[in-house]
């Protein structure tokens, strides 16, 4: 039996992405929650915006802390 993990932030909430040095070169800063997204492995994971790119990104939990 698989067991849901809960997301900790929620949608509109103010974060602070950290970016990967693995992954695609991210700038890291101040984002917003903008969708909760299935978990991987066990991750939760995130689309969030930033106000300064016009576009959104997916980042996992771990990558994430309380701005």
């Amino acid at each position: 039996m698989e067991s849901a993990l809960k997301h900790k932030y929620k949608v509109g909430a103010s974060v602070y992405f950290t970016a990967s040095n693995v992954s695609r070169p991210a700038a890291s800063g101040t984002y917003e929650v903008v969708r909760l997204l299935p978990t991987e492995g066990d991750d939760c994971q995130y689309r969030i915006k930033s106000s300064t790119e016009a576009f959104e990104r997916v980042a996992k939990e771990s990558q994430l802390a309380l701005s």
